[in-house]
């Protein structure tokens, strides 16, 4: 999300989907002897995601550095207890 803001952000949760929201205002200003550049610009976007089974909604977690958004959605107790190895067999 090169050239967003935290504040341009917004992530929610509701009915079992994931949904993160933004919108990008720049505006810029060039004087110059021979012109005057006024550029305006605006974007938004929208993206859902379907949360998977057995995630803790209580403990998900969003930062934001650098341009890059993490969000970390922790499994519950119970979804980790379900987890195991599956062997590999080599022909």
């Amino acid at each position: 999300m090169p050239g967003m803001e935290e504040q341009g952000i917004e992530v929610a949760i509701s009915n079992g989907t994931l949904t993160i929201k933004g919108e990008k205002q720049e505006q810029k200003e060039e004087k110059k002897k021979e012109y005057v550049l006024s550029e305006r610009r605006y974007g938004s976007f929208q993206r859902t995601f379907r949360m998977p089974e057995g995630v803790d909604t209580e403990k998900i977690a969003a930062n934001f550095s650098r341009g890059v958004l993490s969000i970390t959605l922790p499994k519950t107790q119970e979804a980790q207890q379900n987890e195991r190895k599956i062997q590999i067999k080599a022909d």
